[in-house]
């Protein structure tokens, strides 16, 4: 009775943690969609309000109109979805190539390719601009996406992945004449579906949030992206007018949520199979 009482107590006090943890997490996005639904008025205002009085949608219209948000939106969609599909299709067939074969000089090449992680994109960039530019491929979607379609992380978290698939499955594969890329493709891959979204998720965030390539890349108002399009509003806001940043702001973080939600299914596949396999 005693060990009941003391186990209920534990997870009350683990759920009200949680909950706590969980609203100092998600507070400033509920201040920012607070801020960004408050006409300007309001948010100025002493003392400072934390609910909007009314739901004021202004600076949501403003926002899309004032940076073209549509067009920006567009190009960060387009983007991260091509870098997304070409780190996933260049990840799984590097790291299968690391997991199942022997050829020369693969534990070199492993390795040069894990030494680019310790190679930060500050550090890159200007080679990166040179080589693009050179290429003709300045303020397009090519040289927007090229430096980013290969991964090392991606390369070492798929081969991590496949080593942890018994080898007596691919020897099974073979002895009924399954050839290695159909191996993969109708094997690996689907027992895969967890380790794949999860990296799917990761590249398009990555995609998704960077500022630094796209701002020396790109120079046409028509090609750039999403990030840049909030870096706009501060710039174009008058004043710092808050309720249109923060508009912008959401704007930019719900195709985010969409995708991890999208994604979230697969997570819990990942967790709820973990410790099936041999």
């Amino acid at each position: 009775m005693r060990k009941s009482r003391k186990d209920l107590i534990n997870k009350i006090f683990t759920h009200l943690l949680l909950m706590a943890i969980s609203f100092v997490v998600l507070m400033p996005i509920l201040l920012a969609i607070s801020v960004s639904l408050q006409p300007r008025a309001q948010i100025f205002s002493y003392p400072p309000s934390l609910i909007p009085n009314r739901f004021y949608f202004g600076n949501y219209i403003n926002a899309w109109n004032l940076v073209n948000m549509d067009r920006l939106l567009l190009n960060s969609l387009l983007a991260s979805g091509i870098v997304m599909i070409g780190k996933l299709a260049l990840g799984v067939l590097s790291g299968y190539a690391f997991s199942h074969f022997e050829f020369k000089y693969k534990k070199t090449l492993f390795f040069a390719i894990l030494f680019t992680l310790m190679l930060p994109m500050q550090v890159r960039v200007v080679p990166l601009f040179e080589f693009v530019s050179n290429l003709g491929l300045a303020n397009t979607y090519s040289g927007l996406v090229l430096p980013f379609l290969a991964s090392a992380t991606t390369t070492f978290l798929m081969r991590q992945h496949f080593l942890t698939i018994p080898k007596s499955l691919m020897e099974s594969a073979q002895l009924d004449g399954c050839g290695p890329f159909r191996f993969l493709f109708q094997i690996l891959i689907p027992l895969s579906g967890p380790t794949l979204a999860g990296l799917a998720t990761v590249n398009f965030l990555v995609m998704w949030n960077a500022y630094l390539w796209p701002l020396i890349i790109l120079n046409s108002d028509e090609m750039k992206v999403a990030q840049q399009g909030v870096k706009m509003l501060f710039t174009s806001a008058s004043e710092r007018d808050w309720g249109l940043i923060m508009a912008g702001t959401i704007m930019v973080v719900i195709p985010t949520l969409v995708v991890f939600l999208l994604a979230q299914k697969f997570f819990v596949k990942g967790i709820a199979t973990q410790g099936l396999k041999e």
